[in-house]
């Protein structure tokens, strides 16, 4: 039996990707394409939206009928999003960034109830870019880190929840948190840097769907790493794989719950 699909923000570049993707995969079955009341899309054909033909479901900023939702829109509406899977008793993905911790709290809470699966990230090789950047923080202590992330210019949130997470791991590795460390962006005479601090800076411009780097600088090599997502749609095909996992589990789940599924762990 197909995976009956809502897609929350189907007119964003995310979602017209995964109506695209969901299309053409035989575990779902797209019934509802959701939209803000007031969004221009409103009672246009998702398969339209996504350049593949009618489908025959019809943008609405309501629905029903579903038993899971994903969404990738804007933090506010996300919670919305929130309480309408828990409504429907349906499960809930989400790669929407910029959450507030007390919005992040919400969706660990909604765990008790359903199915809840967040990450900024749904790409498996940020997953082991993160696994990376954990052990290089532990094998090289005095290296100083800097991460730098690019995305397009519309991109809302800076720095990304990606780079945001990999400065997490750093952090953590080294027995600190990116509150403690963090410094994002720099300007003006701020004296020597510190050996503890970890840099995060963000670039915006043009069409870029997301790069990250990672760098591990010590006085006489440096190490780089970095991630370039081509295509939206690896996004797109993380978060249906991760739709397909929760079906019928309850509780607050990532990236790395899915991947351990596959017979991949990164530590």
């Amino acid at each position: 039996m197909s995976i009956k699909l809502a897609i929350h923000g189907v007119a964003g570049r995310m979602g017209r990707r995964i109506v695209a993707l969901a299309s053409a995969d035989s575990r779902f079955e797209i019934v509802a394409g959701l939209e803000i009341a007031d969004h221009p899309s409103l009672g246009t054909d998702c398969g339209l939206l996504a350049g593949i033909g009618e489908i025959s479901v019809l943008v609405a900023d309501a629905g029903s009928g579903f038993d899971v939702i994903i969404d990738f829109s804007t933090p506010d509406s996300a919670m919305t999003a929130l309480d309408l899977a828990i409504a429907h008793r349906a499960c809930f993905v989400s790669g929407t960034t910029g959450l507030s911790p007390e919005m992040l709290d919400r969706m660990r809470s909604a765990g008790e109830k359903t199915g809840v699966f967040h990450a900024s990230n749904f790409s498996k090789g940020i997953s082991a870019l993160s696994a990376i950047v954990s052990f290089w923080a532990r094998a090289l202590p005095d290296a100083d880190i800097e991460i730098v992330e690019t995305h397009h210019r519309k991109k809302a949130d800076s720095p990304s929840g990606t780079a945001l997470e990999l400065a997490d791991r750093a952090a953590k590795s080294r027995g600190a948190t990116i509150e403690e460390v963090g410094v994002f962006g720099r300007r003006g005479r701020l004296g020597p840097r510190t050996g503890e601090e970890i840099g995060v800076h963000a670039v915006r411009g043009g069409g870029v769907i997301g790069e990250h780097s990672v760098i591990f600088a010590t006085p006489f090599e440096s190490l780089i790493v970095e991630h370039r997502a081509l295509s939206r749609d690896v996004f797109a095909a993380g978060a249906l794989s991760a739709a397909a996992f929760i079906i019928g589990k309850t509780g607050f789940f990532g990236m790395q719950d899915l991947i351990s599924t596959e017979g991949v762990g990164y530590a």
